[in-house]
C-alpha cells in the first residue's frame, strides 16, 4: 500500500492524493474491482483470475480494507478451493474472479470462474463456475448453470464367471483391467462394481467404492478365482441386479451390466426372469461367451451361444461378443469401450453438448429475484444467457435465439452474454439486456425478458455499424435523474476504428415509455488517442457535481502507450454530456501503472466523507481516487454611494481634492455535493478598479490595496469586507469605472474544489452621476453660430443663380487670389442640460487645409480637435470632453484654413425660360356610308411637323452676370439648350412621346497660343553643338589612326 501526492491536475476527482494497493502483474491482480461493504466495514474486492492455488492457477480474489487510519495490504480469500461434489472437475486455469459483482441488498458478492471445467470420457468441458461469498467472507453457495452429466455418467456392474472351467484366470483377470483402464472412473462419470459367482455369488468391490482408474484396476488385480463346479448365471445376474446396483448406484446413472461367462447356466430355468427382471431395471446387458472350455473339448457351442444372445440386449450386433479362448478377451476390449460409451449421444431436452463449452459466468449481473449469467460458448459459441435463482437454474433452449441468430451464421461465433445488463422500467418491470460483439462482425445487443419457466423472448435488437469494432462488448443501463427508471442504455464499442486510428466509442441509447431505442450521439475519447479501447469499462456514479444527475466514467487502458486513463462524462437531463469534463491518466504515476481504466466501480463512501469514492483496476494494481466535494462561493459587490459625484470632493489623498468611497465585498459558500460535515473553506479575492486603464480614474486606499485578500467561509454563512478607494478628478465621465472581482480557493490541492460551470470573476460598474433631471438620459439643446469674412457666390449677381438641391447647406464662396488664410469665427451655447460626448465636425471644399482651433474667450469649456491625415480639410473637435455643461458656452472661437492653389472645372447654371407659341392649322374629312341601319367610320391619322429658330446673344458685361467674376478666368464656355413640346388639355391633338424633350449641348474653348519657353530654345541648341563637336573629335581621331598606318 502506497500514498502518493502531486500526480495531476483534475476536477473533482482528487489526483492528486489518492491511495493505490499493489498486487502481482503475474497474477491479473486487477483485473476486476467492486467496492464491497461487509461486517460493518467497507472493502475494496481485487479480482487476480491468475492466481495459483498449491500447484493449480485456478484465480483467486482479494479483499483490501478501505480504514485509512491502518496501512494494511490486501488479504486473499482463498477462494479457490471451491468445488463440485461428484463432479471430475478441472479447477486449474478455470480464472476465478474474471467477473466479479457486488450485491448490496444482502452484502454478498458473486465470482466466477468461466474456464472452470470438468471431465467427460475423454473430452474436457468448460461450463463454468461461479460462486455467491456471504457477508462474512465464505463460500455460502455454488453456482454452475451450465454443467450437466455426462455421457459417461454410468453405474457398470462387472459379473464375472469365476467357476473351475475357466483357464487360465489370468487371461480373465488381465481382460477385466484392461477393460477397466478403458473406463473414465471418477466422479461424476463412471463408477464401476465386480461380482463374481459360480455355484455362489461373491461382490468383489461395489460401486463408488473406487473412485479412480488407478484404484480400480488395483483392486481388480487382488481378484481370485473363487472356483465353483456349477456356473449359475442367472443367480450372478439377479445378485447383481437386486444388491449390486443398489450399494452405491446413483439416481439418474445409466446402469449397465457385462456378463462374462464360458458355459451354460446349471440355472438356465431361471435365466429368463432374470434377464426379464434387469430390462425392466433398465439395465443394459452386455453378454461376452469365452468358448475356450468347448473348443478344448470339441463340443458345438450352438446352445451356449443361444444363451449367451438371450442375456444381450438387443440388437445382438452391438451387445454379444463371443471369443475362442480366454487369451482372445483382450481383442474386444476396445470395441465394448467403444459401444458402451456411445449409449448417450444427445439428451432429450436438445441440448445436447450445446453448453459443455459454455463458459457460464463470462460476466454476470445481479437483478431483482437472481443473477444471470452469459455463457458465450454454449450452442457452437453462438452464446447464451442462463439464469441462477432460488429455485434453481433457468436455462433458455437454444431455439429462443435462433430468429436473432440464424443457423447458416453458425460458424461465426456471435459470443452472446459477453456482456449483461438490465433496465428498469415503470411499475416495477425489468427487461434483460446481452451483447453479441461477435455476431456478423459487427456486434448486436439484444433486449428480452426471460421468464423462470426458461422461456425467452426478444424484443428489440441493436445491431453493430463497423466490422471489428466489438459492440455490444461493455452495457450499462444508468437511470440519470434517479426516478427509478432508466434513461440511457450505453454500449461499447472498444476497437471502433476513426480518424485512421482504432480509438474506442460508446453509444448513448435513449429509452422512452414505448420501449424505442434511439440513438442519442456517441462518446469518444480526446482526439489525439490512439490505440485507447475506450470504452472496456463503464461505471455510474451518483451525482457528483450538485446537478442532481448521475455522472460516468469511462476505461481506456490502452492510451498512451498502454498507461491507460479515465474519462469522466457529467449526466444531464435524461442523457450524457458529450464533452468530457476530467481526464484521468497514469502516465504520471510513479508506480508506472499500466492498463489503468480496465476495470471501474464507484457506489461507496470509502473514507467517510460523504462524498462517492471512485475504484480503477489496472495490471497488478486497484487505485482508490478520493472525490472532492464541489462548492461555489456566491459574490456580490456594492459601492457607497452608488454613483460617483465629482462635484462633491470630500476627502484629500496625495495632497489633491478627490471623492472618496467604499466598496463592501460579500462572499458566501454554497456546498454542491452532500457531505456529512460542515465544510470550512479558506478562499480569497481581489479587486481591480478600473481595469486595463492608467493612469485608473478609481485608487483604492493604502489600507485596502493588499491583494488578494484572504478570507474563511462556512457552508450556508457570509463573509463582508469593506475596502475604501478614491476618485479622482478626470475629464471621461462618460464611461462607468469597471471593478473586478476575482475568487478563489487557497488550497487547490486538497478538500473542496470550485465549481467549474460557476463564474470566478464578478464584473460590475459604477457610473458617475450626469447631473441631469433623469438618471439615464440628459437633454441638451446646443446652438452654434458661426461666420466668416468671405464674399458668397451669389453676392453681386444681376441674374439669379440656379440651385440644385444639396443634402447640406454647404455654402459656397468666392476670395481674392492673393488670399492665403480663411477665419471662420463661431460660438456655440448650451441652453438645456449637460451634453455628453458633444462633437464639432467641421468639414470644407479640397483646396483649403485645416490650421487651427483657438478659443478666444475665458470659457472653461476646451474644444479638441483630431484626424488621422493631418492634411485633411476636415475635423472632429470633442467639446470640453466628456461633457459640456448645462447653460455654459463659448463666446468666441475661431477656426483657421490654409488656402491651396486650386485649378478644375467651376459650374454654374444661368436660367433663362423662353417659350415659343406656334400655332398650326388642319383640315379633315370623314365620309360615312349608311347601310341599313350600320353606321361606319373610318378612322384618321396625320402628322405635323415644324421648326423652331431662334437666336441667343451671351455678352460678358461687367454688370450682366456677376460683379465679381472679373477675378475668374474661364477656359471654355458651355451653353445646355433644352425644348420641350407641351399641349393644351383642350387640343384634340396627342403626342408620340410622352414628354418630349431635346437637350443641345454647345462647347466654346477659346485659342490657346502655344509659345516655346526660352530655356528649352537655349538649353537644345547648346545640346546640338555639342553633339557636332563630338562627332568632329571622333573622325579626326579615325583619320590619324589611318594614316600612322
Amino acid at each position: 500500500l502506497k500514498y502518493y501526492k502531486n500526480l495531476c491536475s483534475g476536477y473533482n476527482f482528487d489526483t492528486k492524493n489518492f491511495r493505490i494497493f499493489q498486487g502481482s502483474k503475474d497474477t491479473q491482480f486487477g483485473y476486476t474491482v467492486q467496492q464491497h461493504e461487509a461486517g460493518g466495514r467497507k472493502w475494496l474486492l481485487v479480482g487476480a483470475p491468475f492466481e495459483s492455488t498449491g500447484k493449480k492457477q485456478t484465480g483467486d480474489v482479494f479483499r483490501c480494507p478501505l480504514d485509512v487510519r491502518n496501512n494494511v495490504n490486501c488479504s486473499r480469500l482463498n477462494l479457490g478451493k471451491l468445488s463440485l461434489d461428484n463432479v471430475s472437475e478441472r479447477k486449474d486455469g478455470m480464472s476465478l474472479g474474471m467477473s466479479l459483482t457486488s450485491n448490496p441488498k444482502d452484502n454478498s458478492f458473486v465470482t466466477c470462474g468461466p474456464l472452470w471445467s470438468h471431465e467427460c470420457g475423454s473430452s474436457l468441458y468448460s461450463t463454468g463456475i461461479c460462486t455467491r461469498v456471504g457477508r462474512n467472507f465464505r463460500l455460502s453457495h455454488t453456482i454452475a448453470p451450465a454443467l450437466q452429466r455426462c455421457e459417461t455418467f454410468m453405474d457398470i456392474v462387472i459379473v464375472l464367471d469365476g467357476s473351475n472351467s475357466i483357464y487360465p484366470w489370468y487371461e480373465v483377470q488381465d481382460f477385466l483391467i484392461n477393460v477397466l483402464q478403458k473406463f473414465y472412473i471418477g466422479p461424476g462419470q463412471t463408477q464401476v462394481g465386480v461380482v463374481q459367482y459360480g455355484s455362489s455369488v461373491v461382490h468383489e468391490f461395489g460401486l463408488g467404492e473406487y473412485l479412480t482408474v488407478e484404484d480400480v484396476v488395483e483392486a481388480a488385480r487382488s481378484i481370485d478365482q473363487r472356483g465353483g463346479e456349477e456356473t449359475r448365471t442367472a443367480l450372478g445376474i439377479n445378485v447383481a441386479r437386486k444388491e449390486a446396483f443398489k450399494r452405491g448406484g446413483r439416481p439418474g446413472a445409466k446402469k449397465v451390466m457385462i456378463v462374462i461367462t464360458d458355459g451354460e447356466s446349471h440355472d438356465s430355468p431361471d435365466l429368463q426372469d432374470a434377464v426379464g427382471q434387469s430390462h425392466k431395471d433398465n439395465i443394459t446387458l452386455y453378454a461376452i461367451a469365452v468358448l475356450g472350455s468347448y473348443n478344448r473339448r470339441g463340443i458345438n457351442p450352438e446352445a451356449f451361444l443361444n444363451e449367451i444372445k438371450y442375456i444381450a440386449s438387443d440388437p445382438d450386433d452391438k451387445h454379444f461378443f463371443n471369443v475362442t479362448d480366454e487369451s482372445a478377451l483382450k481383442d474386444i476390449v476396445d470395441a465394448l469401450g467403444e459401444r458402451i460409451f456411445t449409449l448417450e449421444g444427445t439428451s432429450s431436452q436438445g441440448r445436447g453438448f450445446g453448453l459443455q463449452m459454455a463458459q457460464a459466468g463470462f460476466s454476470s449481473h445481479v437483478v431483482k429475484d437472481g443473477i444471470l449469467l452469459g455463457a458465450v460458448g454454449a450452442y457452437d459459441w453462438t452464446g447464451a444467457v442462463l439464469k441462477e435463482t432460488k429455485q434453481g437454474k433457468v436455462v433458455p433452449p437454444k431455439s429462443s435465439y435462433q430468429d436473432e441468430f440464424p443457423e447458416e451464421l453458425k460458424n461465426h461465433g456471435a459470443y452472446l452474454g459477453y456482456s449483461l445488463s438490465s433496465l428498469s422500467l415503470a411499475l416495477g418491470s425489468q427487461l434483460y439486456v446481452a451483447g453479441a460483439p461477435r455476431f456478423n462482425h459487427t456486434g448486436k445487443v439484444l433486449i428480452f425478458t426471460l421468464k423462470n419457466t426458461g422461456n425467452l423472448t426478444v424484443l428489440r435488437s441493436l445491431p453493430g455499424e463497423q466490422i471489428g469494432s466489438y459492440f455490444g462488448s461493455v452495457l450499462l443501463s444508468v437511470d440519470i435523474n434517479s426516478d427509478g427508471q432508466t434513461d440511457v442504455l450505453l454500449v461499447s464499442a472498444p476497437m471502433f476504428y476513426s480518424l485512421g486510428r482504432e480509438q474506442g466509442k460508446v453509444y448513448v441509447y435513449g429509452i422512452n415509455n414505448k420501449l424505442s431505442f434511439n440513438l442519442q450521439g456517441a462518446l469518444e475519447p480526446s482526439g489525439l488517442s490512439h490505440n485507447s479501447r475506450f470504452g472496456t469499462a463503464l461505471s455510474d456514479l451518483p451525482d457528483m457535481n450538485g446537478d442532481g444527475f448521475k455522472e460516468l466514467v469511462v476505461g481506456a487502458p490502452l492510451e498512451d502507450e498502454h498507461q491507460g486513463a479515465v474519462y469522466v462524462f457529467h449526466g444531464q437531463d435524461k442523457s450524457i454530456q458529450p464533452q468530457f469534463k476530467q481526464k484521468i491518466t497514469a502516465s504520471g504515476f510513479r508506480s508506472g501503472l499500466q492498463y489503468f481504466g480496465q476495470s471501474l466501480h464507484g457506489v461507496l463512501d470509502l473514507n467517510s466523507d460523504g462524498l462517492v469514492d471512485l475504484s480503477v483496476g489496472a495490471l497488478g494494481a486497484a487505485v482508490i481516487i478520493w472525490s472532492r466535494g464541489v462548492v461555489r462561493i456566491q459574490a456580490r459587490l456594492t459601492f457607497e454611494p452608488e454613483k460617483v459625484n465629482l462635484f462633491n470632493k470630500d476627502c484629500v489623498r496625495g495632497g489633491r481634492e478627490v471623492t472618496c468611497m467604499s466598496a463592501t465585498v460579500c462572499l458566501s459558500l454554497e456546498a454542491r455535493t452532500s457531505s456529512q460535515a460542515r465544510t470550512d473553506v479558506a478562499a480569497w479575492y481581489s479587486l481591480v478598479l478600473d481595469e486595463k486603464r492608467f493612469p485608473p480614474r478609481a485608487v483604492l486606499d493604502e489600507s485596502s490595496r493588499t491583494q488578494p485578500r484572504n478570507l474563511t467561509l462556512t457552508t450556508g454563512g457570509q463573509r463582508c469586507q469593506r475596502l475604501g478607494f478614491s476618485v479622482q478628478e478626470t475629464g471621461d465621465y462618460g464611461r462607468p469605472i469597471a471593478a473586478v472581482l476575482e475568487i478563489g480557493l487557497r488550497n487547490k490541492e486538497e478538500g473542496a474544489i470550485l465549481d467549474p460551470d460557476w463564474p470566478t470573476t464578478l464584473r460590475a460598474e459604477l457610473p458617475f452621476w450626469n447631473g441631469c433631471e433623469q438618471e439615464d438620459s440628459c437633454v441638451p439643446d446646443l446652438i452654434l453660430n458661426s461666420h466668416t469674412d468671405l464674399l458668397t457666390l451669389q453676392s453681386g449677381a444681376v441674374w439669379s443663380v440656379c440651385h440644385q438641391q444639396r443634402e447640406s447647406d454647404t455654402q459656397q464662396y468666392v476670395m481674392e487670389s492673393g488670399r492665403r488664410k480663411v477665419v471662420v469665427v463661431a460660438h456655440i451655447e448650451n441652453h438645456g442640460e449637460n451634453a455628453y460626448g458633444a462633437t464639432l465636425q467641421i468639414s470644407a471644399s479640397e483646396n483649403l487645409i485645416f490650421n487651427s482651433l483657438i478659443v478666444k474667450d475665458q470659457s472653461d469649456i476646451q474644444i479638441e480637435c483630431s484626424s488621422e491625415d493631418r492634411l485633411s480639410s476636415g475635423r472632429s473637435c470633442n467639446i470640453s470632453a466628456p461633457f459640456m455643461k448645462s447653460l455654459s458656452q463659448v463666446r468666441a472661437f475661431q477656426q483657421q484654413s490654409q488656402v491651396e492653389k486650386y485649378t478644375g472645372d467651376f459650374f454654374t447654371h444661368v436660367c433663362t425660360n423662353i417659350q415659343i407659341l406656334y400655332k398650326y392649322k388642319y383640315y379633315s374629312c370623314t365620309v360615312c356610308t349608311v347601310v341599313t341601319l350600320l353606321y361606319y367610320c373610318r378612322p384618321f391619322l396625320f402628322q405635323v411637323s415644324f421648326n423652331v429658330e431662334f437666336d441667343l446673344f451671351l455678352t460678358p458685361l461687367p454688370s450682366s452676370v456677376y460683379s465679381l467674376l472679373f477675378q475668374i478666368g474661364f477656359k471654355s464656355l458651355k451653353i445646355l439648350t433644352t425644348a420641350s413640346i407641351q399641349l393644351e388639355s383642350t387640343s384634340p391633338m396627342f403626342l408620340q412621346e410622352e414628354r418630349p424633350v431635346r437637350e443641345i449641348v454647345l462647347e466654346l474653348r477659346r485659342q490657346e497660343e502655344h509659345i516655346v519657353p526660352i530655356w528649352i530654345i537655349v538649353g537644345s541648341s547648346l545640346g546640338g553643338l555639342l553633339l557636332l563637336a563630338v562627332l568632329v573629335l571622333a573622325l579626326w581621331k579615325v583619320l590619324t589612326i589611318e594614316a600612322m598606318h
